[in-house]
């Protein structure tokens, strides 16, 4: 339990990191969708190639858009949505509000049984909501998206002479 407690108290620290990692890569949108650029490869080994040079180039833009269909499926997957939310803030309200044993009528009801009483709710409610299945939406759907905008965007012309040095 405590490296569950310890793990949640450094993602904001995480999130911070991968933010200004990622992020920092973002790519005007201008030169995201650049109609101009937009081309057929002519066969699968240019289109390993765009792939490769475009998944690294727009990086910090690929996570915008995992992130905006997390988002999505989020709020159309309402009853997913309320599950995680019943599950974090049980957690949050228990450490928050019950941090020592409390008597109530002749019953003592400690920490151990409120989570116990949460993991017996939420857990069951998580899985009707159909994590699994939400997942592989979320990859599908994304993994659909970016291979086709990194396979049919040409890269510049200066990505070609990236590994050139000059003497």
């Amino acid at each position: 339990m405590a490296q569950v407690l310890e793990i949640a108290m450094k993602l904001p620290e995480k999130l911070r990191g991968l933010r200004s990692e990622r992020l920092s890569s973002l790519r005007p949108l201008g030169e995201f969708f650049d109609h101009q650029r937009i081309s057929r490869p002519k066969d699968t080994n240019e289109a390993f190639q765009r792939v490769t040079y475009n998944t690294r180039h727009f990086s910090g833009n690929y996570a915008v858009i995992v992130l905006l269909l997390t988002i999505y499926g989020m709020i159309m997957d309402t009853l997913l949505l309320v599950a995680l939310v019943f599950l974090v803030g049980g957690f949050w309200a228990i450490n928050r509000f019950a941090p020592e044993p409390m008597q109530v009528g002749e019953h003592m009801i400690t920490q151990k049984s409120l989570y116990t009483g949460l993991f017996v709710i939420g857990i069951p409610l998580l899985w009707f909501a159909s994590p699994f299945g939400f997942m592989f939406w979320l990859v599908g759907s994304s993994a659909f998206l970016i291979l086709m905008h990194a396979a049919f965007i040409e890269p510049p012309v200066s990505s070609e002479y990236t590994g050139v040095e000059t003497v």
